[in-house]
């Protein structure tokens, strides 16, 4: 499974104003739990448990504007991904201390720990990429942005 076929137009947004981590978690969360195409009924606080549950055991930012926040849900059957990405960057506690302006969540099934650790490869593979930042970065609504990340993550 490819992350750019998990990915859909309806879980990518553009936002501004946003100031704070948590925040970010819970436009991530309310995209996540948006979906209900693999008939899974989810709500965006049990999604943002998942995702704070992961944050409080060390952040997911990866540095260079990055964080992937990720978790896993007994609710779902398939995994889903979501891109936020934001004008100005918040603080994530990311390990170079840079602020976090490209988020991609990622939730899988509760028993899918081989499938996760492979979907979180490919995120990293894509983002460790500067032309794939980039692009995504010079996105100028929602729908460039959906464009840039399926590409970025189509040959991950």
């Amino acid at each position: 499974m490819r992350i750019a076929d998990l990915l859909n137009p309806e879980r990518v947004r553009l936002e501004t104003g946003i100031a704070s981590k948590k925040r970010a978690l819970e436009l991530l969360s309310d995209a996540l739990s948006s979906d209900h195409a693999d008939g899974a009924s989810l709500t965006a606080n049990l999604v943002f448990d998942a995702l704070s549950a992961r944050e409080k055991l060390g952040s997911t930012g990866l540095g260079h504007g990055v964080a992937i926040p990720h978790g896993r849900m007994a609710e779902i059957d398939h995994p889903r991904v979501a891109l936020l990405r934001l004008h100005e960057g918040v603080d994530f506690d990311a390990i170079d201390h840079e602020p976090v302006d490209i988020l991609i969540a990622l939730i899988v099934p509760e028993e899918s720990t081989s499938e996760h650790l492979d979907l979180l490869a490919q995120l990293a593979r894509s983002l460790s990429q500067p032309d794939n930042i980039a692009a995504i970065r010079r996105a100028v609504d929602a729908t460039a942005l959906y464009q840039a990340a399926t590409t970025a993550f189509r040959d991950a």
